[in-house]
Protein backbone atom coordinates (compact mmCIF):
# COMPACT_ATOMS: atom_id res chain seq x y z
CA UNK A 1 0.00 0.00 0.00
CA UNK A 2 2.96 2.43 0.81
CA UNK A 3 4.57 1.97 -2.42
CA UNK A 4 1.24 2.25 -4.07
CA UNK A 5 1.25 5.66 -2.47
CA UNK A 6 4.56 6.61 -3.16
CA UNK A 7 3.50 5.62 -7.12
CA UNK A 8 1.08 8.05 -7.14
CA UNK A 9 2.68 10.78 -5.94
CA UNK A 10 5.63 10.28 -8.33
CA UNK A 11 2.76 10.44 -11.14
CA UNK A 12 1.18 13.02 -9.81
CA UNK A 13 4.36 15.08 -9.72
CA UNK A 14 5.77 14.50 -13.30
CA UNK A 15 9.09 13.00 -11.79
CA UNK A 16 11.27 10.96 -13.92
CA UNK A 17 10.35 7.35 -14.38
CA UNK A 18 13.06 5.82 -12.47
CA UNK A 19 11.32 7.15 -9.63
CA UNK A 20 7.37 5.74 -10.22
CA UNK A 21 8.97 2.61 -12.50
CA UNK A 22 10.60 1.52 -8.88
CA UNK A 23 7.80 2.49 -7.08
CA UNK A 24 4.91 0.39 -9.11
CA UNK A 25 7.29 -2.80 -9.54
CA UNK A 26 7.88 -2.99 -5.66
CA UNK A 27 3.90 -2.76 -5.08
CA UNK A 28 3.48 -5.46 -8.36
CA UNK A 29 6.08 -7.88 -6.66
CA UNK A 30 4.53 -7.07 -2.80
CA UNK A 31 1.14 -8.29 -4.38
CA UNK A 32 2.32 -11.12 -6.17
CA UNK A 33 3.98 -11.84 -2.79
CA UNK A 34 0.67 -11.61 -0.92
CA UNK A 35 -0.95 -13.31 -3.19
CA UNK A 36 1.43 -16.28 -3.72
CA UNK A 37 1.21 -16.69 0.79
CA UNK A 38 -2.81 -16.30 0.67
CA UNK A 39 -3.53 -18.75 -1.99
CA UNK A 40 -0.65 -20.57 0.37
CA UNK A 41 0.82 -21.67 -3.63
CA UNK A 42 4.50 -21.39 -2.26
CA UNK A 43 3.25 -24.98 -0.81
CA UNK A 44 2.00 -26.50 -4.00
CA UNK A 45 5.38 -24.90 -5.85
CA UNK A 46 7.88 -26.32 -4.03
CA UNK A 47 10.50 -26.31 -5.90
CA UNK A 48 12.01 -22.49 -4.77
CA UNK A 49 12.24 -21.62 -1.00
CA UNK A 50 9.77 -19.17 -1.03
CA UNK A 51 10.65 -17.33 2.00
CA UNK A 52 14.45 -17.09 1.10
CA UNK A 53 13.10 -15.18 -2.31
CA UNK A 54 10.93 -13.25 0.10
CA UNK A 55 13.67 -11.94 1.91
CA UNK A 56 16.07 -11.40 -1.21
CA UNK A 57 13.53 -9.52 -2.80
CA UNK A 58 13.61 -7.32 0.43
CA UNK A 59 17.14 -7.05 0.22
CA UNK A 60 17.26 -5.54 -3.12
CA UNK A 61 14.22 -3.45 -3.10
CA UNK A 62 15.58 -1.60 -0.22
CA UNK A 63 19.00 -0.68 -1.89
CA UNK A 64 17.48 0.28 -4.50
CA UNK A 65 14.87 2.72 -2.78
CA UNK A 66 17.19 4.01 -0.63
CA UNK A 67 19.55 5.39 -3.45
CA UNK A 68 16.32 6.85 -5.53
CA UNK A 69 14.47 8.07 -2.74
CA UNK A 70 17.10 9.84 -1.15
CA UNK A 71 17.77 11.05 -4.88
CA UNK A 72 13.99 12.09 -4.68
CA UNK A 73 14.32 14.09 -1.08
CA UNK A 74 17.55 16.00 -1.74
CA UNK A 75 16.52 16.76 -5.45
CA UNK A 76 12.66 17.68 -4.10
CA UNK A 77 11.63 19.10 -7.83
CA UNK A 78 8.21 19.83 -6.60
CA UNK A 79 6.12 18.31 -3.77
CA UNK A 80 5.14 15.23 -5.34
CA UNK A 81 8.47 14.08 -5.81
CA UNK A 82 9.26 15.04 -2.05
CA UNK A 83 6.27 13.12 -0.68
CA UNK A 84 6.98 10.04 -2.91
CA UNK A 85 10.37 10.36 -1.90
CA UNK A 86 9.24 10.59 1.97
CA UNK A 87 6.61 7.92 1.39
CA UNK A 88 10.07 5.74 -0.34
CA UNK A 89 11.92 6.16 2.59
CA UNK A 90 9.13 4.55 4.82
CA UNK A 91 8.75 1.75 2.66
CA UNK A 92 13.01 0.76 2.70
CA UNK A 93 12.38 0.55 6.71
CA UNK A 94 9.25 -1.38 6.00
CA UNK A 95 10.98 -3.31 3.42
CA UNK A 96 14.08 -3.95 5.97
CA UNK A 97 11.60 -4.92 8.79
CA UNK A 98 10.34 -7.50 6.62
CA UNK A 99 13.55 -8.87 5.59
CA UNK A 100 14.88 -9.37 8.82
CA UNK A 101 11.79 -10.97 10.64
CA UNK A 102 10.75 -13.39 7.54
CA UNK A 103 14.88 -14.32 7.77
CA UNK A 104 14.36 -14.92 11.43
CA UNK A 105 11.23 -17.41 10.57
CA UNK A 106 12.72 -19.29 7.82
CA UNK A 107 14.86 -22.45 8.85
CA UNK A 108 16.98 -23.68 5.69
CA UNK A 109 17.49 -27.63 7.03
CA UNK A 110 14.60 -28.41 8.79
CA UNK A 111 10.96 -28.45 7.59
CA UNK A 112 9.26 -25.52 6.28
CA UNK A 113 5.78 -26.10 8.95
CA UNK A 114 5.00 -24.49 12.19
CA UNK A 115 7.82 -23.68 14.17
CA UNK A 116 5.81 -24.95 17.65
CA UNK A 117 7.87 -27.45 20.15
CA UNK A 118 6.53 -30.91 19.97
CA UNK A 119 4.94 -32.47 23.16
Amino acid sequence: LVAAVAFLCFLGSRSPGAYGALALAEAVIAALFFLLYWLRLDRRLGGLHWALADVFNSVVAALFLLVVCLFAVVIKSNNGTLAGGVFGLVLFVLCVVDAVVVFRKISLDGPRGRNTPAK
